[in-house]
């Protein structure tokens, strides 16, 4: 079974955020995927098969399957335009999150995600000792974001993971207003066996939307300051969606020789 190690939200190899990528006629078992994921230590691998004239995807982190993951779909669509349909335009994915539709755009790759509801919610002394800074504000959807007042506690905190688990959301996320871009953050997931995430384009269904109310825009640049690090390009648009676009580049084709029994 051939494999594909892509990096996403950028240009240059070893940088933005890699995802394992496994195109298949068929579905091997859960276990199987979950042990592969595991063996690859990615933040997320990715799995496709099609069924009639779309793709089903699923994502499985090191500790367990996902709802939605965008650095992985993004791979997945880099992968399926450039060594499956080369001729395509558009990728309409199946998920546990509903459809997603990929597209190119010149350079780019678009995907098309539903907006996450939040809330503001208040900050707490259990937030400041696991991030180690106070933050100004805090909102819960899918996630835990907790907004802080400088870019440069952001780019050096070292929070303490085992208190970060003890906080709400699937991941932990700390932002800030950017001096570069229109905001920088850092994705933290002890919940998932992901420390933490290069680049995450999930966590910016409910970023991107928070700068953009923010600033009284609707196109943010957002750039995740992990020491990898990644650009996203982000566009809210009408009934509840939003457009992250970014870069992808390949950086190994394997082959799987421990394949599951059909």
């Amino acid at each position: 079974m051939k494999q594909y190690v892509v990096d996403a939200f950028t240009k240059v190899p070893f940088s933005g955020n890699p995802a394992a990528v496994c195109v298949m006629e068929r579905w091997p078992q859960d276990s199987y995927m979950q042990a592969l994921a595991t063996e690859n230590n990615f933040s997320e691998t990715a799995f496709i098969v099609k069924e009639g004239d779309h793709y089903r995807l699923r994502w499985f982190t090191p500790g367990t399957e996902v709802d939605l993951c965008g650095h992985a779909t993004l791979a997945s669509s880099f992968v399926i335009f450039n060594f499956v349909e080369p001729e395509s335009e558009e990728i309409r994915f199946q998920t546990r999150s509903g459809e997603l539709i990929i597209r190119r755009k010149a350079e780019l790759l678009e995907m098309n995600f539903p907006l996450s509801d939040y809330r503001e919610i208040p900050v707490t002394e259990a937030m400041e000792k696991a991030f180690g800074a106070k933050p100004e504000k805090a909102f819960l959807g899918m996630d835990l974001n907790c907004v802080f007042a400088e870019e440069e506690t952001v780019r050096n905190m070292n929070p303490d993971q085992n208190l970060l688990a003890e906080l709400p959301g699937r991941l932990q996320n700390a932002t800030a207003a950017g001096k570069d871009t229109d905001c920088v953050s850092r994705c933290f997931g002890p919940k998932v066996a992901v420390p933490e995430d290069p680049v995450t384009g999930s966590s910016h269904t409910e970023l991107a939307p928070y700068w953009a109310a923010e600033f009284g825009k609707k196109e943010i640049h957002a750039y995740q300051a992990s020491k990898r690090g990644g650009h996203l390009f982000c566009e809210i648009l009408e009934e509840g969606r939003i457009a992250i676009r970014g870069n992808a580049v390949l950086v190994a084709e394997t082959e799987i020789h421990a394949v599951p029994t059909w």
